[in-house]
């Protein structure tokens, strides 16, 4: 006898419904999907992914392309399509793609266009409209994380509103001298979300009815970024202001630290604001507007997933904007009186 038959006996299937279990062709419930795995494991029956490839003409694979893995929100937005990934049994295959033309290029000419993988992702990367019906006229669905992609369900955040919000909160708070502090302008991701959240800060800015003379400056998304610009803007005291958005939460702490070390009190002298909830920003006492990276991910998977298991129906062409929420803590408070 098989060990497939086993695992069928075991799990109290039929070889061919233990068999459509294990490859992933056909519809099998959760549930006796669910048996079929414990009894393969059981027994230490691993179905050849080679052989399902051929059956199946999939690879059960799911290739990711992303501009950066070492910042905190694309680690976040990965490791959530990796575990939604993981519970619908698939593989990841990471691309991460530069400012180089050429390399995208061969990314989505070469690898993506072969039978590599059965879906792809795109994180922070506006496809373009060749790029996706490229990639969809091969049947491979498509999601994107980061902004709208015209011809295939996306999601985000609105980076405009967002950055309003937490300006309109300083700015309810009676301050009247505000910075922004955030990406350089001029080096964009593909949906400019660093320009997004100054056009957030500007209008919200305006509506209030201020005129700021200085109201930005450029730093790298990262604790040292922000840690350099802080020292550079708050050692002067002619030019600092009494509050600061930051365009994400690791700039903000970086501005916390360098306000600490400059002897400037956070926040009786200096409020600052950020944007993410950041796994650190609790133990600043950060006042942030919260995403949530990883559910972003998982959120993207169902699309796709719903797409293998849908084939035959039209790609859907949605738009998703995910909600992002102030969370009040210590690191803003009404302006002092001078």
């Amino acid at each position: 006898m098989s060990i497939l038959a086993d695992v069928a006996r075991i799990a109290g299937v039929s070889k061919s419904t233990a068999s459509r279990a294990l490859s992933g062709r056909g519809y099998v419930s959760t549930e006796t999907r669910r048996r079929v795995e414990t009894a393969a494991a059981e027994l230490g029956y691993v179905v050849s992914s080679t052989a399902a490839s051929l059956v199946t003409g999939r690879t059960r694979n799911v290739g990711v392309v992303i501009p950066y893995i070492n910042r905190w929100y694309f680690a976040e937005v990965l490791e959530g399509i990796e575990k939604a990934l993981i519970r619908s049994g698939y593989d990841l295959t990471l691309y991460r793609l530069s400012m180089d033309t050429e390399l995208r290029r061969r990314v989505f000419d070469y690898f993506l266009v072969r039978k590599r993988v059965d879906a792809v992702i795109a994180v922070a990367i506006a496809l373009s409209s060749h790029e996706v019906q490229m990639l969809q006229a091969l049947g491979k669905p498509l999601a994107g994380i980061g902004g709208r992609i015209a011809g295939i369900p996306s999601l985000s955040i609105d980076d405009v509103e967002t950055a309003r919000l937490a300006t309109e909160h300083l700015i309810s708070l009676g301050h009247t001298r505000i910075m922004h502090v955030g990406g350089d302008q001029s080096e964009q991701m593909d949906f400019r979300v660093h320009s997004s959240r100054y056009d957030g800060f500007t209008r919200a800015v305006a509506d209030a009815g201020l005129t700021l003379d200085d109201d930005f400056r450029e730093a790298e998304f990262s604790v040292p970024g922000g840690y350099q610009v802080g020292l550079s803007l708050l050692g002067d005291p002619r030019q600092r202001p009494t509050a600061i958005f930051a365009g994400c939460d690791e700039i903000a702490i970086g501005i916390m630290i360098a306000a600490r070390q400059l002897g400037i009190s956070v926040p009786q002298d200096l409020s600052i604001i950020g944007i993410d909830n950041h796994p650190m920003a609790e133990m600043f006492g950060l006042t942030t507007l919260a995403q949530q990276p990883g559910s972003q991910g998982d959120r993207a998977v169902e699309f796709l997933i719903h797409q293998i298991e849908n084939l035959d129906a039209p790609t859907p062409d949605e738009h998703v904007v995910l909600p992002t929420r102030l969370i009040v803590r210590q690191s803003t408070a009404a302006r002092r009186e001078p």
